[in-house]
């Protein structure tokens, strides 16, 4: 009996240990870990960040058009410093519910070494000087930046295919640690799956205010540790794009001229939507933009229908890789029918040549210059008549 009692005696004291205040204390503290600070961005709608109190950045990212019939998109990165003492001990390795949320891929960051699928991707790492970190791309036509095609060409920078058909060997042997992604766009990303890289989405494009994608500056400088750098970037776009908003402001509505944009390509006319980057420019440069009423990034429309949108227009704005120069000539050559917009009789074509110009490279973080072109050919007057535009010019 004795013996019996001493079992049940030991029992308890364990039942007691088990329930006891400490063990109640250690759930709590781990609990607190986690708790996180947001950190809002100010245009940008396709990713948010937040930082736990051991010092973790967290960043969600999903689609910033959110429209039905589009698929949906959500991932979550934890950001680790390399420096962090999780990392540090036990080769880097340690239980991941001890650090970050449940659900979120783990990052070891200042990535050094990446790949990239798109020139909208290279432009924020040529603007934060970070072409080091850049170790292949997807290709090099229409590319005009001197510094990557020599990277290029010395093999410090290797192409790697087009999406949809990689080179899976050129990938392993960049060894890179993350690699972006557009992944709405052809994909052929499961070979890539394979070889367990993180992928990261960078969906800067589908934002639907010019600064909304300048701003995808930061999500990038977040992986590779120029945060300061991308914010100070930043700072000096907002700023001269509000400032150059500002001068149109007192316009009144009747002095806004209108104006409509694309052309026709395989028996379709793409039509950019009303709540795109593009028809935030337009607005925030002083002309009305014809296709107003479509709330969603684009939409495919046939002749007929755009020319009931468009026929009186004041501008018609073009965005090609033409061969050559381009010519109200060969505008008409492309469809007969052109030659019926008011803004083609009377030669007011806005027009950007990227086999001339390295818009896709520069203009995702230059909205303020895009801008200020379109200021400068829809308001000539409130810009110095100097004024020596980058991208967009009336076509002679």
């Amino acid at each position: 009996m004795k013996h019996i009692h001493f079992i049940i005696c030991i029992l308890s004291c364990v039942t007691l240990i088990a329930c006891s205040p400490r063990s109640s204390k250690t759930s709590s503290s781990a609990s607190s870990t986690l708790e996180s600070r947001e950190e809002p961005m100010s245009y940008a709608k396709g990713f948010s960040v937040s930082t736990l109190k051991n010092g973790i950045r967290l960043v969600d990212v999903a689609d910033p058009q959110t429209d039905a019939d589009r698929m949906p998109v959500s991932y979550h990165f934890a950001l680790v410093p390399k420096t962090h003492p999780s990392v540090m001990e036990v080769s880097g390795q340690r239980e991941t519910n001890e650090l970050v949320p449940d659900g979120y891929t783990i990052v070891q960051v200042p990535v050094e070494r990446t790949l990239l699928m798109t020139m909208l991707q290279l432009s924020n790492f040529t603007a934060l000087d970070a072409l080091d970190v850049v170790r292949g791309i997807t290709g090099t036509k229409n590319l005009f930046n001197k510094d990557v095609r020599q990277r290029v060409k010395d093999g410090r920078i290797v192409k790697i295919g087009m999406e949809g058909n990689f080179d899976t060997e050129l990938i392993l042997a960049s060894d890179p640690e993350v690699i972006f992604i557009s992944p709405f766009k052809r994909g052929g990303y499961d070979a890539i799956k394979e070889t367990s890289i993180t992928l990261i989405p960078h969906l800067g494009y589908k934002e639907l205010h010019p600064l909304g994608q300048a701003e995808w500056i930061k999500f990038v400088a977040l992986f590779i540790g120029k945060e300061a750098e991308a914010d100070s970037i930043f700072a000096g776009i907002e700023s001269r794009y509000e400032s150059l908003k500002s001068k149109v402001g007192s316009l009144k509505l009747t002095d806004l001229p209108t104006v409509f944009s694309g052309e026709m390509h395989g028996g379709n006319w793409y039509a950019v939507g009303g709540q795109s980057t593009l028809a935030q420019l337009f607005r925030d440069a002083g002309a009305d933009y014809v296709v107003k009423d479509d709330n969603t990034g684009g939409v495919n429309i046939e002749f007929e229908q755009m020319y009931s949108l468009a026929s009186n227009a004041d501008y018609w704005r073009i965005l090609n890789s033409f061969p050559g120069e381009f010519s109200y000539e060969a505008l008409k050559a492309s469809e007969p029918r052109n030659e019926l917009f008011r803004a083609f009789r009377e030669k007011k074509v806005i027009y950007c040549n990227m086999k001339q110009t390295p818009y896709y490279e520069l203009s995702p973080v230059t909205p303020d210059v895009l801008l200020a072109d379109l200021i400068a050919i829809f308001h000539p007057e409130l810009m110095p008549a100097d004024y020596h535009p980058t991208f967009y010019r009336i076509l002679r």
